[in-house]
């Protein structure tokens, strides 16, 4: 489950990570746009349900000097040792250069170096050098995790995807449906025994199917419409359905851009129907080749009206998904 969730402070979280770990989900994954950072939900989720595993998904690769990313994963992986996964990505022009105040030059190499770069400092080495997006000089970690934590890439098309097979631990995907997936695992060639394919799945359980795909076209044109997530979709045999929502947006036509959203691109994107529909769904991604879907939940009339109650029982009829194994 993708967390914090939504409606709920960060305080109150310690209830629905434990009801999460009831119903037999095993992880909890941040994502940090302009909300929580990738890292308090996840130090929270160590102290208070040591039984769950934490990633993030992702830590932009520029928002944050290399060394104080390293000492972020290193706290972290220190606080629940063996059980945290770092997870690294180029992020957005939005995100990193109108948010951050950081160029987003060359994000592909930027987010190798990266990559490179916390492969070494977690190992507990000493750094010295140029990267061909940074330098760094001499720097190794005071406190170095015993147990170093994966790391893993988040990855759209075929460049990317082949970095993290040939370098990473696993891959994280995003805004893709469950028929995307063999085209996407198939970039990534023989991958390791350990390597973990990671999928961020939007999942807005309500029977109300015009609230699902009202939230779902508001979601894709804000998404789809950045270059690299248009780009992906391009690649995946979408240009010609999209391309009505591309001209509204480069016309600046908010409102005719999400008009323009097939219910089909809605239905495959952001998943809606029962609880149970929802997991059924979710399943098609792990039977196409992901190794640990992690769902995303969106609001829902559902949960507005019942409350911390109705958040319980839908996590309760939520998991677990995937080949009948807590997921």
């Amino acid at each position: 489950m993708t967390v914090p969730l939504g409606g709920l402070p960060l305080a109150d979280h310690a209830a629905a990570y434990a009801t999460l770990h009831r119903a037999g989900f095993t992880d909890v994954w941040s994502s940090e746009v302009n909300g929580a950072d990738a890292f308090t939900p996840l130090a929270l989720a160590a102290a208070w349900q040591p039984e769950l595993r934490l990633g993030t998904a992702i830590a932009p690769a520029f928002t944050r000097g290399p060394g104080l990313l390293a000492m972020s994963a290193a706290a972290l992986a220190e606080a629940a040792p063996g059980r945290f996964a770092l997870g690294i990505g180029a992020s957005s022009p939005v995100v990193v250069g109108d948010w951050n105040a950081v160029a987003f030059d060359e994000p592909f190499k930027r987010t190798r170096d990266v990559l490179r770069f916390l492969r070494a400092a977690l190992a507990g080495q000493t750094v010295d050098g140029a990267y061909d997006t940074f330098a760094v000089r001499r720097f190794t970690l005071e406190r170095p995790p015993a147990v170093p934590p994966p790391l893993l890439l988040a990855a759209l098309r075929p460049g990317m995807l082949r970095l993290a097979a040939a370098e990473a631990d696993g891959v994280i995907l995003n805004w893709l449906a469950a028929e995307d997936v063999p085209t996407a695992v198939a970039e990534l060639g023989g991958r390791p025994d350990g390597f973990e394919v990671v999928a961020r799945i939007f999942v807005c359980p309500t029977s109300d199917a015009g609230h699902a795909r009202a939230l779902g076209r508001r979601l894709i044109t804000t998404y789809l419409t950045v270059p690299a997530y248009a780009a992906f979709h391009r690649w995946l045999g979408r240009a010609e359905i999209l391309d009505p929502v591309w001209r509204a947006w480069a016309a600046g036509d908010r409102r005719g851009a999400a008009a323009a959203v097939p219910d089909e691109v809605v239905d495959a994107l952001v998943l809606h129907g029962s609880p149970e529909q929802c997991r059924d769904q979710v399943r098609r991604y792990a039977d196409a080749g992901v190794d640990v879907p992690v769902l995303a939940l969106l609001p829902t009339p559902e949960l507005a009206a019942g409350g911390p109650a109705a958040l319980a029982d839908l996590i309760a009829r939520l998991g677990p998904v995937g080949g009948g194994e807590p997921t």
